[in-house]
């Protein structure tokens, strides 16, 4: 599986994989050493985060949250759904 790229933001890369259209629409989330995954519906919920501190969690929530529309909008132009 290869990563598709969305959109990187103050350092975190946000991306999905091609094959993972039989999930509910989601976004990875990568710094450094640390990895998140976030549903994007009905409301942005984490689904787990490693090797990230409590603050940059809380970042990675606010970007989620702020860029939902356009993370779901590229999920969905991306498995036609």
């Amino acid at each position: 599986m290869s990563p598709r790229a969305i959109k990187d933001i103050d350092g975190f890369r946000f991306f999905f994989f091609s094959r993972e259209n039989d999930e509910p629409p989601h976004i990875h989330v990568e710094k450094g050493n640390g990895s998140a995954k976030w549903w994007l519906t009905p409301e942005p919920r984490l689904v787990y985060s490693l090797g990230y501190k409590a603050g940059e969690e809380r970042k990675i929530e606010r970007l989620v949250k702020t860029h939902q529309h356009e993370l779901l909008q590229a999920w969905r132009r991306h498995f036609g759904r």
